[in-house]
């Protein structure tokens, strides 16, 4: 089934960046392509490729990383898109950006990252937000890459956890000071529903969802898990029980329910009612599962050493050569608005899940001195 309709929602070609540059007005491409190409050649996209999604301290090439989930969330955003008549760049780029933010170590990190956060008397960490603080405050030497509020809300608002099944866009005003409320409003509550402005927003939230479920059956299959014959009946007679076919069958069905819609962007109930039920299968099989958590207690213990340690040297100026490092590649007054807990946030978030643990191993493990203290 494809939209006949031609027509895209005119909000999301009336929201513009902070600057609109000379360069920007004769610039060939549209305002959403310029997006996804800043993105692309960002540092912090460049570490996607060794930043764990779901299963960490494993050896296995095949398994998912966060690098190949945006691309999937991508290319399912696409596809649902070009059929919704939506614009494919803003889709495109808000897929690719919106995990940008994720600490090491998937949502584990994340979670023992904003524990810490909110012991140090900070905001509490949420993924989503420090997306959009790379993209707008850490990158480029502390300037940001001057995106589009449409792609940065959408980025803010994809939240993959959700538990709904429809959304329709925020009707609030296109503007960065509501966009900075919302940020706020995020913070206070990282669990609060938070609409995208944008309907290309709102399918990148879904597709979230849909890129995932699935593909993180089979990581865990690969990895000797023998889930597929427990999958519950009720999930499998809707959805199938293989990633191919749940995709297909969550897409369809999107594509069906949203067409004929204006702005409603959601699953039929049946369908809806099966994801839940197949997340949750996933929580208590996958995410949940002590065989997959063998590690974490470990990892949680190096995050507090680490947080500690950072955020002691930023307080005196950034001593260590890795936060030496760190700070030339931001902004001069970066140590005068941000506090040393608030950089070592903004430090750890930006590993890598390697470089975590190569720093862990260089900080705190003794080294020989062979001949002589000199």
């Amino acid at each position: 089934m494809i939209c006949l309709d031609s027509s895209k929602p005119a909000a999301s070609f009336q929201i513009r960046r902070r600057p609109f540059t000379e360069r920007e007005i004769t610039d060939p491409r549209t305002m959403f392509a310029i997006d996804v190409d800043r993105i692309l050649h960002s540092k912090a996209y460049a570490r996607y490729i060794d930043k764990t999604q779901v299963f960490y301290m494993v050896k296995n090439s095949h398994i998912t990383h966060r690098v190949h989930h945006v691309q999937m969330v991508s290319r399912l955003a696409r596809t649902i898109g070009a059929r919704l008549n939506l614009d494919l760049d803003l889709l495109e780029a808000a897929a690719l950006g919106h995990d940008i933010g994720h600490p090491p170590f998937g949502h584990d990190g994340e979670g023992f990252l904003s524990e810490l956060c909110q012991q140090a008397g900070i905001d509490p960490f949420v993924h989503s937000v420090m997306s959009v603080r790379f993209l707008e405050r850490l990158e480029k030497k502390g300037k940001g890459l001057f995106l589009t509020l449409a792609v940065l809300d959408a980025v803010l608002c994809h939240d993959g956890e959700t538990k709904y099944s429809e959304v329709v866009p925020d009707q609030g005003e296109p503007t960065f000071e509501h966009f900075e409320s919302r940020i706020k409003r995020r913070l206070a509550n990282p669990k609060a529903l938070i609409r995208p402005l944008t309907r290309e927003g709102c399918v990148v939230r879904l597709c979230d969802s849909i890129s995932y479920v699935g593909r993180d059956l089979e990581d865990a299959m690969e990895l000797g898990l023998a889930l597929r014959e427990k999958i519950p009946t009720e999930v499998t007679e809707v959805l199938g029980n293989t990633n191919g076919t749940i995709i297909f069958k969550l897409v369809e069905d999107l594509v069906s329910r949203s067409c004929n819609e204006d702005k409603l962007t959601a699953l039929s109930p049946a369908v809806a009612e099966a994801l839940a039920k197949l997340k949750k299968f996933n929580f208590e099989h996958i995410y949940y599962n002590p065989a997959v958590k063998r590690e974490a207690p470990k990892i949680q213990k190096l995050y507090r050493i680490l947080f500690e340690r950072l955020s002691d040297d930023f307080k005196k100026g950034g001593q260590l050569p890795h936060c030496q490092k760190f700070l030339a590649g931001l902004d001069q007054n970066y140590p005068q608005t941000n506090s040393p807990y608030e950089m070592a946030r903004d430090f750890i978030a930006g590993m890598a899940d390697e470089y975590f643990l190569a720093l862990a191993t260089e900080l705190l493990l003794p080294k020989w001195n062979i001949e002589s203290f000199i």
